[in-house]
């Protein structure tokens, strides 16, 4: 039995992939290296490059490898990006991900995680959020993840198919262990982007809107370090495998820190100072967002171990460092 990571050579899938192997299983990937990367995937793993909409490759690897867990990660990621350019988030978070579900089904695959996210809610709630609020995203990519959630839930109805949609809230940090970590070029992750200026990466970073209806004006966000993340990623997955019904859980930790406080902790962490401008809003963006996540506590029997914001930003350095050292090298 082995277990189909889709966009396993990105951030948190090459988290996962790791995650799964040190864990003692099979892993096959799928990514077709848009903003992922070769060398981000362990060599225990196969790597079959190509689109998760390819269903007669999908198909015969889920055949070949006798897949029994799909875990979902392909997608694209950027909201203001979404909101100018819709219609490719729609084909790449939706239309694919329907092309995916169908091929497991047809392939007999019981298990599926999905990477959703907390931008399903918007920012009309108050906090913390639990997942039985009110889904009222704000961009084309809150909707497109959204879309794809309708869809788990209507083909586990239909089919002998069970699945856990985690619903993210802003992912950070790297492996502890500096086996991989945000690599992407662009990258619009705030303590990413954050972590590049301290290092000399970006000669600054920008704010976007200090007018928000929050203490510093900032926009304010729960953050999970990536490998608690992928933790809960492996937990739902035995829970799956032990009969468990279909669910949809928050991955946060219940508390939140607002866009200056972050760059606060990044300065503090790294010892120094470094530029940072005011820009406007972004499409998008809603201004608070944080966690209830007693249902994966509950549900999985998860317990964050790396709840810290110094925590998340020492190794997201380290990994920035350790990315230095390979691009020069």
């Amino acid at each position: 039995m082995a277990v189909l990571v889709t966009g396993g050579a990105g951030y948190i899938g090459s988290h996962m992939v790791w995650k799964l192997l040190d864990e003692g299983e099979e892993v096959v990937v799928i990514d077709r290296l848009s903003t992922g990367f070769e060398w981000a995937v362990p060599p225990e793993a196969e790597l079959v490059v190509g689109d998760i909409a390819d269903q007669d490759l999908v198909e015969a690897t889920i055949a070949r490898r006798n897949v029994d867990a799909i875990i979902h990660f392909a997608g694209s990621i950027i909201v203001p990006e979404s909101v100018a350019d819709p219609l490719s988030y729609y084909l790449n978070n939706t239309v694919k991900s329907r092309a995916l579900i169908e091929s497991a089904v047809r392939k007999g695959v019981p298990h599926f995680i999905f990477s959703s996210t907390a931008a399903v809610y918007g920012g009309k709630h108050g906090e913390p959020v639990t997942e039985d609020a009110l889904t009222l995203p704000e961009s084309p990519y809150g909707r497109s993840k959204l879309m794809t959630e309708m869809m788990l839930a209507d083909v586990a109805t239909a089919h002998p198919f069970a699945y856990t949609a985690l619903r993210y809230f802003n992912v950070s940090g790297a492996d502890p262990n500096g086996r991989t970590g945000q690599s992407t070029k662009g990258a619009t992750h705030l303590i990413k982007v954050a972590c590049e200026t301290a290092t000399g990466k970006r000669s600054s970073m920008d704010v976007y809107g200090t007018d928000y209806p929050t203490p510093d004006g900032t926009c304010i966000r729960d953050y999970i370090h990536v490998w608690d993340l992928v933790e809960a990623h492996y937990l739902a997955l035995k829970r799956l495998r032990a009969g468990g019904e279909s669910i949809v859980a928050n991955c946060g930790y219940g508390k939140g820190y607002s866009v200056l406080q972050v760059i606060d902790a990044v300065k503090r962490v790294v010892g120094h100072d470094f530029e940072v401008n005011v820009s406007g809003r972004r499409a998008g963006d809603p201004a608070r967002i944080v966690a209830n996540a007693d249902r994966a506590r509950a549900e999985f029997g998860w317990g964050p171990r790396l709840d810290n914001i110094d925590t998340i930003v020492l190794d997201a350095l380290r990994w920035e460092e350790a990315l230095k050292r390979r691009n020069n090298g």
